[in-house]
């Protein structure tokens, strides 16, 4: 069986839960399933001698020629049983990978048991019974975020309610968190003063957006302290805000800066209208940020509607990060991209979305322009004398092609016309140089590339980016030059992003990663701890464990150290005072919780004392 004939298959089943990506069905409906699909799990189950009792759900992939059997021994006696172990087969490869959710103190769970199974199942009748509870007490109203089993009992706390022994709610759920009393929001009271460009606008300018090249239109412009800012430096920026700036013109421009703005709208509706009436604005990008905050600090407040009231009557809509992405693309149907906590881009062309997300995978490193002993003249055309002569035109063009890995396009180098005069072409210049400087770097330079691109398009299938329909020119020229296809890029990193799984690849990749770079410290075998300089340098299986990180949290440039978990699925980013002194101190630290898409910010310096580095040396290369 092929992979069209399978997905034509588990489009046509009957039974079991439809997700968008994948079908689940209950052992006890296997019988409902198409026939020539219930003949190709048979096989699988005989071939692989998987043990009756072992799994109790299967996992039919959509987009992929995969499944999944899973064990969830509870099913029958909890109400919102936890995974315990996962075998995944790969149809395609052959290949099988299992994983142990046993000892994980925030495994899946699983909702709504009676789309699993038939009507005639013993328990149906209580499985609908368990979710009209679950609904009724507004459990449901964001499935992304309820998947895993912490994100569960918190919001079943902040609901008000709690399990008994068998997973069914007990009390008396809070209506949203809604107050019966309408209170007049005293919205314009939010705005605040700053003596600097916002954190927004900061990440804007950092990704070049702020370079005159653009228009900005920010929209919610409060007191307006960005746009002075922006103003004095000669940007062509317009701005509103319905209180300090009504005459403002709403415009629109390249990029739109929302900043801060739908966590202090009360009405839903309302946030969800602003939000795509800013991105219709946009012409290249829209900006979306809003505050972040955790329960603890929640519950310091007087709760109201979906959000907090203050005693200013200000309202506050607190999210999470992966709350507000979910909000972002469940509005305006398009992928949000994390630039920092509590900001996402939204890009209005896939180009520019794609060159935006290369970059971020791209490393300019430092390259050696060493000569070799004795070079031989590679032609009439080319030789050292020649080399010395246009020495700075040859040393920018091989500055290029070691960051491409490759010989660039007439397009990609400014000065084609000047090479093309001193020694004919693009071609004969590369060949000159790796005769004069040697192959090894260029050698070098080629497979970093392409751990670069492996590592980017892993990471596009761990954010489950659309299929690109068309890609830039610059893509295009790497996957010829790297890959068989396009289909070979996306076969390699598919099994790398899958290899990430095992606890075993980490630390591997991890020891590995050290002798690579010289520096870091192995932490008791249980995480790799090294600079963050060097993350362009270590293995392409850690660069894609710490970007899926940064994927959720956004850019990391800020911090010095990165640490990768082995086991527990995190990974860390440490920001010093001044990572230059001998005993720098501890002022930031990040926990990226992989398994559950969250993480949690430690802040060091005014409640607690900021922890110092003692080993520092340890991080410095060579």
């Amino acid at each position: 069986m092929d992979f069209k004939a399978y997905k034509s298959l588990v489009a046509n089943i009957v039974v079991g839960k439809s997700l968008p990506d994948s079908m689940y069905v209950h052992i006890s409906a296997i019988d409902t399933l198409p026939k020539e699909l219930s003949i190709l799990i048979g096989r699988i189950l005989t071939g692989l001698k998987i043990k009756d009792g072992s799994w109790n759900i299967i996992k039919l992939m959509k987009r992929d020629f995969r499944v999944a059997l899973l064990n969830y021994p509870d099913f029958d006696s909890y109400a919102y049983p936890a995974l315990v172990q996962s075998t995944n087969i790969d149809l395609e490869k052959l290949s099988v990978r299992t994983t142990s959710y046993q000892d994980s103190k925030n495994p899946p769970i699983l909702h709504r048991k009676e789309t699993f199974v038939k009507a005639d199942y013993p328990f149906f009748e209580l499985f609908k019974e368990i979710t009209e509870e679950g609904e009724a007490a507004g459990l449901f109203e964001n499935t992304r975020s309820i998947g895993f089993k912490q994100n569960w009992l918190k919001l079943i706390r902040t609901k008000g309610l709690s399990l008994d022994d068998f997973g069914r709610l007990v009390g008396e759920a809070k209506p949203n968190n809604e107050t019966s009393e309408e209170i007049d929001v005293q919205r314009h009271l939010t705005a605040i003063e700053r003596k600097k460009l916002s954190a927004p606008m900061q990440l804007l300018a950092k990704h070049g957006y702020l370079d005159g090249e653009f228009s900005i239109f920010d929209y919610g412009c409060g007191k307006g302290d960005d746009v002075r800012e922006l103003e004095a430096h000669g940007l062509d920026i317009n701005s509103y805000d319905p209180v300090y700036h009504p005459e403002g013109n709403i415009v629109e421009s390249d990029i739109v800066n929302l900043g801060f703005v739908i966590n202090v709208i009360e009405d839903k509706q309302e946030r969800v209208d602003t939000l795509i009436k800013a991105f219709s604005l946009s012409q290249k990008a829209l900006v979306v940020s809003a505050m972040l905050g955790g329960e603890s600090l929640i519950k310091q407040f007087t709760p109201y509607k979906d959000g907090i009231i203050t005693s200013k009557n200000t309202f506050q809509k607190y999210y999470s990060q992966s709350e507000l992405k979910h909000f972002i693309e469940n509005s305006l149907a398009e992928q949000a991209f994390a630039l920092g906590q509590g900001i996402f881009v939204i890009f209005k062309n896939e180009d520019d979305a794609q060159e935006f997300l290369l970059k971020r995978q791209s490393y300019k490193r430092e390259w050696q322009h060493k000569l070799i002993k004795s070079p031989k003249s590679v032609s009439n055309e080319f030789n050292e004398a020649k080399y010395q002569k246009h020495k700075e035109l040859f040393d920018a063009f091989w500055e290029l092609t070691l960051d491409l890995g490759r010989c660039p396009a007439n397009d990609e180098f400014e000065q084609t016309e000047q090479i093309r005069k001193v020694v004919g072409s693009h071609k004969k210049a590369l060949d000159g140089l790796t005769t004069l400087f040697g192959e090894e770097e260029f050698k070098l330079s080629r497979r970093l590339r392409k751990e670069d691109l492996l590592v980017y398009f892993s990471l596009g299938l761990f954010e489950k980016r659309k299929a690109y329909s068309h890609m830039p020119d610059r893509l295009k020229r790497d996957l010829k030059a790297f890959f068989k296809s396009y289909n070979q890029a996306i076969e390699l990193a598919t099994e790398m992003l899958f290899s990430l799984a095992s606890t075993e690849l980490i630390e591997e990749t991890s020891i590995v990663s050290k002798e690579r770079i010289a520096c870091g410290e192995i932490l008791e075998s249980h995480s790799f701890v090294f600079r963050s300089d060097y993350l362009g340098q270590v293995t392409p299986e850690l660069r894609a464990y710490v970007g899926c990180a940064a994927q959720l949290f956004g850019d990391i440039d800020e911090f010095d150290l990165i640490k990768a978990h082995f086991g527990s699925g995190k990974v860390s980013f440490m920001k010093y005072d001044d990572f230059s002194k001998d005993e720098p101190l501890l002022l930031k630290r990040v926990k990226v919780r992989l398994r559950d898409l969250d993480f949690d910010t430690f802040e060091y310096g005014e409640h607690y004392a900021p922890p110092t580095l003692l080993n520092k040396k340890a991080y410095i290369g060579a």
